[in-house]
């Protein structure tokens, strides 16, 4: 033996680890492949029942036949008035031989009819009442440069608008002092004199004129805040996989957040006129009634006036004010105070929440003897109550989900119910690399998590043993997890290890997955401490 054998003994060992690592990687983009083929399957479900195809086509075959009926009777009706014509000419000879004034009166109507028709045919055909298509706009697929691009268009587009607000907020804040005070003088002078209509209407004038110039190639900078060109970068033809998935999570992030704030305002109007907070609602049913009755004996000059003038006071100095003062905005800005306090829906969801588990901690506060008697007096109206209403009928007794009660789907106890924070359970996939078929491999679900339990129920319909219910006591470890190592981020999933699977089973495609996994993780640690306490 010499140094030769050596050599090759370590090669032989690097043939071995790369081939390891090669069918490591192998088995990794199959499973990269199942996890796509499942979820495409999944969609294609989806839209073959959200599209009927049959229905579609039973609608096509009634508009054909609607067609042929429609061409049908036109084509009569033409074959109708060829077959009078000649029929009308015919005895109408002897009586324009007979008499030429019908024959001039004839050709005069038929002059008439023909000019009135060539003058107002078309605006009378205008009028003829037809029935609506529905049209279904194709929409198109989605696409990383097309993204980008309706961006871009989406911040041009709204940079007028964005101005435009700078530029009022600079006139409110005194951004700059002599343009705001010559705009403060102005406004409160055409107010007194009745003309702010036709001021807002120069203002308009004077902005389409200026955009005119502009766009002859004129270089107007009219704006009281400094505009900052930003630096536009070129769109890139080829973007990685990783840059992809990062640009749909930014818009993915940015449509969120401006679909928050909507929602917010949207509530806060709805809930201010649902009297969802009285003690605000019946401050502008005041107002109201009170605007109501000054319109009514008051004349509109005085009305416009007064409104005119609380405008400017409150746009060009109370605003300003509270902006520098916020404490003083606190105490005496009615319409912040008002809007402030609110609330939307989530805002009322938790109060409501709270106001439950307060109502709760009271109730085991109080003494037993207590308990017990209202237990008593609540079983006596139980038994006088009407023979009509039974106790299934108190949904709050048990948690149900989709298909039936929580305890009855997944074999549990009926104290057993999903925890406050996963009411209605996350979506997931459950990824069981235990099994080698794909069909059992990957399965749409719920996930929810009780006192004791980590219940999962299977989004296709069968029986419960798709299903997957895991005790928190034989958890032997639970972390985060990244399915695809491709994409960035710190994935998507939570890995949970039982002694019963060879490999942890995965939750993956969990949206709200770091609040599943504190979720979990907190309730494991309560659960094994008090485990650990009792044994000890």
């Amino acid at each position: 033996a010499g140094p030769g054998t050596i050599i090759m003994a370590s090669g032989v060992q690097d043939f071995n680890r790369t081939e390891s690592d090669r069918l490591n990687e192998i088995k990794g983009h199959l499973e990269i492949a199942l996890l796509e083929k499942h979820f495409l399957q999944e969609e294609l479900r989806k839209l073959r029942e959200e599209t009927n195809a049959e229905t579609l086509r039973q609608e096509l075959e009634k508009e054909r036949q609607r067609r042929l009926e429609l061409e049908q009777k036109v084509n009569e009706v033409l074959k109708a008035r060829t077959e009078e014509v000649p029929a009308a000419q015919q005895p109408a000879k002897p009586q324009t031989q007979a008499n030429g004034t019908d024959k001039r009166s004839h050709t005069v109507c038929s002059r008439l009819q023909k000019w009135f028709c060539d003058k107002f045919g078309e605006y009378v055909e205008d009028f003829r009442f037809q029935p609506e298509e529905n049209t279904v706009e194709t929409e198109e697929p989605l696409s990383a440069r097309r993204l980008t691009e309706n961006m871009r268009r989406l911040k041009r587009g709204a940079k007028p608008v964005t101005n435009f607000v700078k530029n009022l907020s600079a006139l409110s804040d005194w951004y700059s002092i002599y343009t705001s005070a010559i705009a403060f003088i102005i406004y409160m002078n055409a107010v007194w004199h009745g003309w702010a209509i036709p001021m807002f209407l120069f203002l308009a004038i004077l902005r389409l004129s200026l955009n005119y110039l502009i766009a002859r190639g004129w270089r107007i900078q009219w704006s009281i805040v400094p505009e900052v060109s930003e630096p536009v970068e070129p769109p890139k033809e080829d973007l990685t996989v990783s840059e992809k998935f990062q640009l749909v999570l930014d818009v993915a992030q940015k449509a969120q957040n401006l679909f928050g704030k909507m929602a917010d305002i949207l509530e806060k109007i709805k809930n201010l006129f649902m009297w969802v907070q009285p003690e605000i609602t019946q401050k502008l049913y005041i107002t109201l009634w009170a605007a109501f009755i000054a319109s009514c004996f008051l004349p509109y000059r005085i009305i416009g006036l007064a409104m005119g003038l609380y405008a400017g006071i409150k746009f060009f100095l109370i605003d300003f004010i509270f902006k520098r003062c916020p404490r003083l905005r606190a105490k005496y800005d009615t319409p912040y105070i008002i809007w402030t306090s609110l609330p939307t829906d989530p805002q009322l969801k938790e109060r409501s929440n709270a106001t439950v588990s307060r109502r709760a901690s009271l109730y085991y506060s109080y003494p037993k003897s207590w308990m017990l008697q209202t237990a008593a007096s609540r079983s006596y109206v139980g038994s006088s109550a009407p023979t009509g209403i039974s106790r299934d009928e108190d949904t709050s007794r048990f948690h149900t989900t989709k298909r039936g009660n929580f305890h009855e789907v997944f074999n549990l106890s009926e104290n057993e119910r999903p925890l406050a924070v996963c009411e209605n359970g996350w979506r997931c996939c459950l990824i069981n690399r235990d099994r080698k078929m794909p069909t059992d491999y990957i399965r749409n679900g719920v996930l929810y998590v009780t006192e004791n339990y980590l219940c999962f129920e299977s989004s296709k319909s069968g029986s419960s043993k798709r299903n997957k219910v895991i005790k928190l006591t034989d958890i032997t470890d639970i972390q985060k997890y990244k399915v695809l190592s491709v994409l960035p981020g710190s994935g998507m999933g939570i890995a949970v290890s039982t002694p019963s699977t060879q490999k942890p089973l995965v939750f993956g495609a969990m949206v709200h997955r770091d609040e599943a996994f504190e979720t979990i993780f907190n309730q494991y640690v309560k659960i094994t401490s008090a485990s650990s306490s009792s044994e000890s």
